[in-house]
């Protein structure tokens, strides 16, 4: 018999990352607030942070504000084209000079004192400059800049300007990444609108979730008996020897649901389509050619797979969903809509239908996983000295030829993975 897994507690002077050894996690994780601290940065502010999809800023002076940890920024395209990342921080008195979310506009004005900066985040002007001469030059105080990074169309940034370059920290992930944006079917990806909401538990339990496969029959078991029979089947992975979950590297991971559907653009026209489209593949029918038909119904589920990608997005078969951390207890969570960009409307709207009966504030999914995570936040202030166990699947877990550890998609893989991220830059 195994000897039952235990952890051994931190002494008070050890390292952070002594808090994780190897399948065993001290629930502290979820609940210290020096350790949250200690993450925002060592984490947040040391790594790539995905902040926008360049779908979003699409002309000259576009622009979405974002969080990475607790610090405002906005990324906002100039009029070179350029993708900026600026500190949402004016250089006088610290007050944001951009609230709103998503817009256009040809610079940002500081409301308290109207220091007024570019596109570029070049400081422009301020007013009544005479109290200012020979005490400051314009030049020196431009909005802050972070590193900015883009891979097929996902923007990223980092406040970390000697970081490594984007595509070595996405590493193995990129493939699954190009894999993703096939949902396109040919047009690219563009995003549909989000909406948010928040949790009361740790990052780190959402973190968890997207490649969880062994939560997905209990937690949406309502979603499940709530949807037609073919995508029920479609969905029924657990005993599927082909779904498998795979460590990719640097806290990344990818958990495989619908074989089939892991390359879109491999159809050897054997699988029917469903029939809770035949009102999108007839109207489709009557001006285009039946490959073409296919192709888009075929990925109106998105991807057959979750993609997460350490430490704040997810690509989740057909959506993003974006995490920050508020606070050690609480999370704001934005799921954000694909769709096809020039697709035609009535597949995106069925998307957007899809994606607000599970993703939607009243779908069967969210609130559901949102309910499984507060109760975990619970359970770890009164387990304060249980372990949680990260080790499902540690019996079959084998390591694939290019490195990537694989197992079952019901198995723990990209939660070690995660922690095995967390723990190296915890210790740095």
């Amino acid at each position: 018999m195994n000897a039952p897994l235990r952890f051994h507690p931190r002494k008070p002077d050890s390292a952070y990352a002594d808090l994780v050894q190897g399948p065993v996690v001290d629930p502290s994780l979820y609940t210290d607030p020096q350790i949250f601290e200690v993450e925002m940065d060592k984490i947040f502010y040391k790594t790539w942070i995905w902040v926008a999809h360049e779908s979003e800023l699409r002309n000259p002076g576009d622009f979405k504000t974002a969080q990475i940890g607790r610090q405002p920024v906005i990324v906002v395209r100039d009029k070179t084209g350029k993708i900026n990342v600026l500190e949402n921080r004016c250089r006088h008195r610290g007050a944001t000079v951009c609230e709103k979310h998503k817009g256009n506009a040809t610079g940002f004005t500081c409301p308290y004192h109207s220091w007024s900066y570019g596109l570029d985040g070049k400081l422009r002007g301020l007013p009544y400059p005479e109290g200012y001469e020979d005490v400051i030059e314009k030049a020196d105080l431009p909005l802050q800049s972070l590193r900015v990074g883009v891979y097929n169309g996902m923007i990223f940034a980092s406040f970390n300007q000697d970081i490594e370059p984007l595509e070595d920290f996405l590493g193995n992930a990129k493939h699954w990444l190009d894999l993703f944006m096939k949902q396109g079917a040919g047009y690219p990806i563009k995003t549909q609108g989000e909406h948010k909401f928040s949790f009361k538990g740790n990052w780190k339990i959402q973190l968890e979730n997207t490649t969880d496969g062994y939560h997905f029959p209990v937690v949406h078991k309502t979603f499940l008996s709530s949807v037609d029979a073919e995508t029920s089947e479609m969905l029924s992975f657990m005993t599927d020897d082909q779904s498998i979950t795979r460590s990719l590297g640097n806290g990344h991971s990818v958990m495989v649901m619908v074989p089939e559907h892991v390359d879109l653009e491999h159809d050897d026209g054997s699988e029917p389509l469903q029939e809770r489209f035949s009102h999108i593949t007839e109207e489709l029918s009557k001006t285009m050619p039946p490959e073409q038909v296919r192709r888009i119904v075929r990925s109106l589920h998105g991807a057959g797979f979750n993609l997460n990608l350490f430490p704040n997005v997810s690509m989740s078969m057909s959506f993003f969903r974006v995490l920050h951390p508020v606070s050690v207890n609480e999370t704001q969570i934005r799921h954000v809509a694909l769709g096809m960009d020039g697709g035609p409307e009535i597949a995106n709207r069925e998307r957007m239908r899809i994606h607000e009966h599970f993703q939607g504030p009243f779908g069967f999914g969210s609130p559901d996983d949102a309910e499984a995570w507060e109760r975990v936040q619970a359970g770890a202030y009164t387990g304060r000295n249980v372990p949680l166990l990260v080790n499902r699947g540690l019996n079959r877990e084998w390591v694939d030829d290019n490195g990537d550890k694989v197992s079952h998609s019901t198995d723990e893989t990209g939660m070690r993975e995660a922690y095995a991220m967390w723990k190296k830059m915890m210790e740095q």
